[in-house]
Formats: C-alpha cells, sequence, structure tokens
C-alpha cells in the first residue's frame, strides 16, 4: 500500500524535542555573547572600571529579562509535548515556527538593550514573545483538535496549558502598553510577571486539623 509523505513525514515527538531543546540553548547562549567587557584602553582605575560595569545594567538586565522568557516557553513547549502521543508533518511545522520565534529573540534582546529608552524597541521585543504565545497557544489548539494528545491526558490539564498562555500574553501586553508611559515601567512589569510565573514560590496550603467528633 502506498502512503502520502505527507502523513508519514514529521511524526517523530522526540525529534521535535530534541531540536527544540538545541535551538533554545544556542538561543540561550546568543543572548550572553552580546555582553562584552569594557575594553581595558579604557579603564584606568577602579573608579572607572565601576562606571563601565554599571553601563553595563540596561544589557544585563535585559539578558536577565530574556534568559527567563525562554526559559518559561521551553517549560511551556515540553509540557505539550510530554503530553503528546505522536505528531504530525503540520504540527511539526507549527513547531518550528515557534522555534524560529525562539532563534530571534537575541536579536530583539539587543534591540532593547542597546535602545532601552525607544518605545519602538520595547514593542518590537514584546512582537517576539506575542509570535512565541501565538504560535504555542495555535501548537496546542491543533493537538487537541487532530487527537495527538495522549488519550489518558485529563480535560483539566489542557484547560490549564490554554489559560496559562492567554493569561500570560494579557500580562505582557499590559506590560508592552506601560513602554507609553515609561519603557522602564514596561520592563519592570515584565520582569515582575516572568518572576511570577517562573521562580516565585507556591504558597503553602493551610490545611485545617479535623476535630474528632465529641462523644
Amino acid at each position: 500500500m502506498k502512503s502520502t509523505y505527507n502523513l508519514i513525514a514529521g511524526t517523530s515527538v522526540e525529534r521535535l524535542a530534541a531540536l527544540s531543546d538545541g535551538v533554545f540553548a544556542v538561543a540561550l547562549t546568543l543572548l550572553v555573547l552580546d555582553i562584552h567587557a569594557p575594553a581595558s584602553a579604557a579603564i584606568h582605575s577602579e573608579q572607572s572600571l565601576w562606571l563601565a560595569i554599571v553601563s553595563l545594567g540596561p544589557h544585563l538586565l535585559v539578558y536577565a529579562m530574556t534568559f527567563m522568557t525562554l526559559g518559561i516557553f521551553w517549560v511551556g513547549q515540553q509540557t505539550q509535548l510530554n503530553h503528546l502521543a505522536r505528531t504530525d508533518r503540520s504540527l511539526t511545522w507549527i513547531h518550528l515556527s515557534f522555534l524560529f520565534s525562539v532563534s530571534i529573540m537575541p536579536f530583539s534582546t539587543t534591540l532593547l538593550a542597546s535602545f532601552t529608552t525607544y518605545r519602538i524597541a520595547l514593542l518590537t521585543y514584546w512582537l517576539n514573545i506575542l509570535a512565541l504565545g501565538a504560535t504555542l497557544f495555535f501548537s496546542w489548539i491543533c493537538a487537541t483538535g487532530s487527537a495527538h494528545v495522549k488519550p489518558d491526558v485529563p480535560p483539566h490539564v489542557s484547560a490549564a496549558i490554554k489559560r496559562r498562555i492567554f493569561i500570560a500574553q494579557g500580562l505582557y501586553a499590559f506590560g508592552a502598553a506601560l513602554c507609553f508611559i515609561d519603557t522602564y515601567w514596561s520592563i519592570g512589569f515584565i520582569v515582575a510577571v516572568q518572576l511570577g510565573y517562573a521562580v516565585a514560590p507556591r504558597l503553602p496550603r493551610l490545611h485545617r486539623r479535623e476535630v474528632p467528633p465529641s462523644r
């Protein structure tokens, strides 16, 4: 029996996950390569070295922000891939589009770090985040619609994945809108959102002690 190529192409979730890990690793590495140590010819004292390090502040802040951004989206994509039984050619290309957005994060990061006070640079950075969220959301919609999700995945997991992306993108959009007041407000708000999603500890639940019934 002959098989149509499009039905047999791009069906490996494992290969897609491996490629994703590689793209994320390269993107995260390229971020730090844009941060350069102060030129030794321009440093003549402890004070001048300190001032040169302080001047790297915007680059370090935007680098840290992007590192968290990529970390959050890596976790998000891996969460989806872990719940897939298989993929297909169309779904694989959606994830490749997601990885394209990952690959241009170093550019939007450098642009924002170099022009921190410019709204266009901040909005370009936000559009990069929007592309990441939109493709990741679309990939899950297509995965559930084409029955590629593992059959034992409960409905609340799918709802949680979509809700997390939708809320995060709403917060990022609000943060981007703050650039019309001040770009540093935008950066600060986006960092706060990322900390909330990435490193904020989960508050312990308070359990009430059961009081034994009186006899």
